[in-house]
């Protein structure tokens, strides 16, 4: 029988200095490559190597882990770019592209992959969101909410998107991920996934609690409007956020809290309020805010202490009376 043809081996594509900066002759051997591969593999479809040559000037700087670049990755594997954005990737072009801040590449991907591969999680639970909110990429954030993807899928700390939007500070970010994507006219639509913003990290934290440790009173005031809890307890000792604001001795954030209506006499799971907290850190300002706005001096913690016992024991001294700092308000807002 006649032995059959053996098909024909393509030349392997020579790898690329990754410090090598693309010039008009690299790309033109580039479109030349590509179209080249188009000949002998028709199936590669001229919509996908338009879409190469059209972002193939932001892709050629940009390497993945291994060293390859990523244009080189598209041409090496000879797999149209739909196949080779499968989910057998594990949506790794569109982790790549962000991390390595190529927008062009990453709303090229999201936008011809389904929402279920643009929710894949990499190595340390990272989706494509995560790591969008997290290098602060507006852009490709709006175009994985307009895909809908979900927003509250957990890292490997347990941070969502928003979580990370405000330990790093992010407001534009937090706003976005609180709003739906937008329509047309400029407006928004309803979020496609219901956002719990009661939702805690592994160390227990809720988006509140972070943005009250960062001081960060306009991600705070965003998070309450959008209904965040204000009373929220943290989940290893219930600390609420005017808790936290305390034993950060931040007095703008105990006093935005106590007029967004925080509630000043809230016990941890030891029992101490906010004035315990403020009485045994010696903080007589915070103290008389938190006594000016109604705390109770005489609520006991699991150890059978008031705010007054524990000013008792205080030894910095009050300029006026001679009494212990906190003690002196206190008795004052008793009179």
């Amino acid at each position: 029988s006649r032995a059959r043809e053996s098909p024909r081996q393509l030349p392997e594509p020579r790898p690329l200095s990754t410090a090598t900066k693309p010039s008009s002759w690299a790309l033109g051997k580039t479109s030349q490559a590509l179209w080249t591969y188009t000949s002998w593999r028709p199936g590669f479809g001229q919509c996908q190597i338009e879409t190469l040559l059209h972002i193939g000037r932001e892709v050629v700087p940009s390497c993945s882990r291994e060293g390859s670049l990523l244009l080189s990755l598209a041409l090496g594997t000879y797999f149209s770019f739909s196949s080779l954005l499968s989910p057998l990737t594990p949506c790794r072009l569109v982790h790549l592209a962000i991390i390595h801040c190529v927008p062009a590449v990453a709303l090229c991907c999201i936008a011809q992959l389904p929402r279920e591969v643009l929710e894949i999680q990499n190595d340390l639970f990272q989706t494509p969101l995560h790591l969008a909110v997290y290098l602060e990429q507006p852009s490709v954030i709006q175009a994985l909410i307009h895909k809908g993807v979900n927003r509250g899928l957990q890292d490997r700390n347990g941070n969502t998107p928003l979580h990370l939007a405000c330990e790093q500070q992010h407001l534009q970010c937090a706003q976005q991920l609180l709003e739906g994507p937008a329509t047309p006219d400029g407006t928004t639509q309803p979020c496609g996934h219901h956002q719990d913003l009661q939702l805690q990290n592994w160390q227990g934290l809720a988006c509140l609690h972070i943005s009250t440790l960062k001081g960060n009173i306009p991600m705070m005031s965003l998070l309450l409007e959008s209904g965040a809890n204000i009373d929220v307890r943290e989940g290893t000792s219930g600390k609420t956020p005017l808790h936290l604001a305390v034993e950060c001795h931040n007095h703008r954030a105990v006093q935005f809290l106590l007029r967004k209506g925080a509630f000043v006499d809230a016990q941890m799971y030891n029992g101490c309020t906010p004035l315990h907290l403020a009485v045994g850190r010696k903080d007589a300002a915070i103290a008389a805010i938190l006594s000016h706005s109604g705390a109770d001096t005489l609520l006991r913690n699991m150890e059978n202490e008031t705010a007054q016992d524990l000013a008792d024991g205080n030894d910095d001294v009050s300029l006026c009376g001679g009494k212990p700092v906190a003690l002196q308000v206190c008795q004052e807002v008793q009179e």
